[in-house]
């Protein structure tokens, strides 16, 4: 799998994450559909934000990347941050419930 992470800080950032907060319907349709997609967490904190995607590989993190920037450019009116982009393999992932190659 592959992950990709999206830091959004200064003017606009806390704007970004109003748009996500208020479009989530439309955020998890934009994102659902892609090939191999994951999943998707929006976290807000006192900077702006951090978003992260995480797809089977890199070619949908890519398309998530290439995504957000249209969503976010055609839903906000003012100053638009332009994200850090972190990105790399996943060397682990699991959701609730999850017990497959748990160790005691």
């Amino acid at each position: 799998m592959y992950a990709v992470v999206r830091t959004y800080t200064g003017q606009g950032a806390s704007d970004v994450f109003d748009l996500v907060e208020r479009s989530s319907c439309e955020v998890r349709d934009l994102f659902s559909d892609i090939p191999g997609f994951v999943g998707y967490t929006a976290a807000r904190n006192s900077d702006g934000g951090v978003t992260v995607t995480v797809c089977q590989d890199k070619a949908g993190t890519d398309e998530s990347v290439r995504r957000a920037a249209d969503f976010v450019k055609k839903n906000l009116s003012g100053p638009i941050p332009t994200p850090t982009i972190g990105e790399g393999e996943t060397v682990l992932h699991f959701a609730a419930g999850d017990r497959a190659g748990a160790q005691a």
